[in-house]
């Protein structure tokens, strides 16, 4: 499908992809490779195409959450290694041996009932430093020890998920994961693939170290909110302008009639949705668009499929018109921290909630001069 017949779509600048790897990569502590996460379809973005550009970049490692998603990517040639991050229930567990695919032990109970399967699994130890969603304690060494010994199941690594951005509560998990880590090697287990930074520990405590840095969001153009770490947004949303339509003073629109004219207005129909992943809670003014560099707020309630924007103080605005949700509209930007936070949520969301049906439009200078959609 090219840009010109889409309703609505996804433009992915795998330029700014690149610049990204770069200077994430150089932030990383000796000893230290990029492990980029490319869970929830690379966070909205397509992982297969990210995947295979960072591929072409050095990247051998990746992170996903789920065995379907590691077996997809497998399938649609990536190498190295692919790292399930969530637990995987047991049906799953030939698929994942199938596809050689390094799963997560999210707990002793679990190693067991996986090293019963007999297949050859390979995994990394989840280690509970702080967050209390998975992972043995870091202080339960016997129980840690007692997963690494199963017979089948190989664990080659371990790691933890630091919980917050505090800087002080991030070095506490620091020090219990490495004296996790230190006291199974005191017991003759040798951990080889230890882990620990996200996106947040890379740019702000590269020094807890590690083997890996699994970056997510930072790999995507996003750092913390207001920080300016020189990344750049790799996705841009856009729509194409419907119909314009001229309500006078006192007229309503909208499901609920909840939009009503207080002057002279033109609504823009605009062909995006919640049905798109754009959240219901921009409705009524709270989030927009921008059109030829200025910003149009949504009229009324967003649908399923469309939502309507006041255009009024755009001069010029007509049908065919390009609305930019996220990304650049001449001196304009609005970013998806933007965006996220007039819909009261994180970028995070807002971006892995952009659904398959919105076409992703990879940028002409990163495929030979030319559009493709994938």
């Amino acid at each position: 499908m090219e840009r010109e017949k889409a309703r609505a779509w996804i433009e992915l600048d795998l330029e700014a992809l690149e610049r990204n790897f770069f200077r994430l990569r150089a932030l990383l502590p000796p000893g230290c490779a990029l492990m980029p996460v490319l869970k929830a379809d690379a966070y909205g973005h397509g992982a297969l195409p990210l995947a295979l550009r960072l591929q072409r970049l050095g990247a051998r490692a990746f992170c996903v959450a789920t065995a379907e998603e590691g077996a997809a990517l497998r399938q649609g040639g990536v190498r190295g290694e692919l790292l399930v991050l969530g637990a995987t229930q047991e049906s799953l567990l030939p698929l994942a041996a199938e596809n050689r695919l390094l799963l997560t032990v999210p707990d002793l109970d679990a190693a067991r009932r996986m090293d019963a399967r007999g297949l050859p699994l390979r995994a990394h130890l989840a280690i509970d430093t702080g967050m209390r969603r998975i992972g043995e304690r870091a202080e339960a060494t016997e129980r840690l020890e007692a997963a690494c010994r199963c017979k089948n199941l190989r664990i080659e690594g371990a790691f933890t998920h630091l919980c917050t951005e505090d800087r002080a509560f991030s070095r506490r998990q620091g020090e219990r994961f490495w004296a996790a880590v230190a006291a199974l090697r005191a017991r003759g287990i040798l951990l080889a693939k230890p882990h620990l930074l996200n996106s947040y520990g890379l740019l702000h405590c590269p020094e807890l170290g590690g083997a890996y840095a699994r970056a997510g969001l930072a790999l995507y153009g996003y750092a913390g909110e207001g920080e300016a770490a020189g990344l750049e947004p790799v996705l841009a949303l856009k729509a194409r302008l419907g119909p314009v339509r001229t309500l006078q003073r006192g007229e309503s629109a909208g499901y609920g009639l909840r939009f009503q004219a207080r002057r002279e207005t033109r609504l823009a129909l605009l062909p995006i949705g919640y049905a798109d992943g754009l959240p219901r809670s921009l409705s009524e003014g709270r989030g927009g668009a921008l059109v030829r560099g200025r910003f149009a707020p949504f009229a009324g309630l967003l649908c399923m499929d469309q939502c309507l924007l006041d255009v009024t103080d755009i001069p010029g605005a007509a049908p065919g018109d390009e609305a930019v949700l996220i990304g650049v509209s001449g001196p304009a930007r609005q970013d998806a921290w933007a965006l996220a936070r007039a819909a009261g949520t994180i970028p995070n969301e807002l971006l892995s909630r952009l659904g398959p049906r919105l076409p992703r439009l990879i940028l002409p200078a990163s495929c030979g001069g030319e559009k493709r959609m994938v």
